[in-house]
């Protein structure tokens, strides 16, 4: 087990190398110039030279890469373009929130997707399975913003139940965390489903109910656990997809997360904010993966990681 994280750790350096790669050739792909959105439109020529000096934004973009790169192996994601504020301290400040955001999504996305799934599973063919699935493509057919929208106007200005947006208690988290784990869950479901009419199908099942197991134990104590691992790889692979889906919903929010802080320097042409908050959720994208590994053997012992 410590074998494999210890190479899975030594992959993520390739990952991020090729994350910072595709960032900083697509960021300069982008028309506009930074140093004339920061001064300004009533800025002189001699103005934008010397913006474009002090970032360092006149030297070829290859020397502009190494630079970077030889930041940012020393922890140094740079300096904002537009607030001069240290980059690693701005997403420090803002990682937190998008964090506490992904995490409460998930804990929403799984716990409806895999009952609903298992609801599904052991009701085949029945009005409820139907059901559940015709609003579970629902579900995931639904864009994020407009259900943000629709929430804001329903639970904000017309019930006065929770928040319209920024930041304070979990009341603030409720509604965006709602929204953002609507398709998450739908994936879920489908998948949960998927993997558990296979396995219930198969023959110890039909063993454990001839022996008059109880129904209860065998699809939560059996079926279930051995369903799981494709769920788990879904639910993995939606923590990167809540990730990106934060910027979204934290723009409509008004939610001072890591999304949000690229929205706006997007706009702004900040090019090291935006750079870093990529590298910062390849991070956490890949971490995330590495916990989804190791936790297959956790589920089902059978699977050892450390091995191969």
């Amino acid at each position: 087990m410590t074998r494999y994280i210890a190479r899975r750790l030594v992959q993520l350096v390739p990952v991020l190398f090729g994350v910072s790669i595709v960032a900083f050739s697509l960021l300069h792909l982008i028309p506009g110039d930074p140093a004339a959105i920061l001064a300004g439109p009533e800025a002189t020529e001699s103005d934008l030279a010397a913006i474009r000096r002090d970032f360092g934004l006149d030297d070829p973009l290859p020397v502009q890469y190494v630079r970077y790169i030889e930041h940012a192996v020393q922890g140094d994601l740079g300096v904002s373009v537009r607030t001069r504020e240290s980059v690693a301290d701005l997403l420090i400040q803002r990682i937190g929130f998008t964090f506490q955001l992904t995490l409460l999504t998930m804990v929403i996305a799984v716990t409806i997707g895999v009952t609903a799934g298992v609801i599904a599973a052991i009701n085949h063919n029945r009005w409820i399975d139907s059901l559940l699935m015709v609003t579970a493509l629902a579900s995931l057919s639904v864009p994020s913003f407009w259900l943000g929208l629709m929430g804001l106007i329903l639970f904000s200005a017309v019930l006065g139940w929770l928040p319209s947006g920024g930041a304070g208690d979990i009341s603030h988290l409720i509604l965006p965390a709602v929204v953002l784990g609507t398709s998450g869950s739908a994936v879920i479901t489908r998948m949960t489903r998927s993997s558990m009419l296979e396995v219930i199908r198969q023959d110890y099942i039909r063993t454990l109910r001839a022996m008059g197991v109880a129904e209860f134990s065998i699809v939560f104590k059996h079926a279930l656990r051995n369903a799981l691992n494709p769920v788990i790889t879904v639910v993995g692979l939606e923590f990167g997809s809540f990730l990106a889906g934060t910027t979204v919903v934290e723009t409509v929010f008004s939610l001072p997360g890591v999304g949000r802080l690229m929205v706006s320097s997007i706009f702004t042409r900040d090019y090291p904010v935006i750079q870093g908050g990529m590298l910062v959720l390849a991070v956490m994208f890949v971490l995330v993966n590495l916990a989804t590994d190791v936790l297959y053997s956790v589920v089902n012992p059978r699977i050892r990681l450390g091995h191969g």
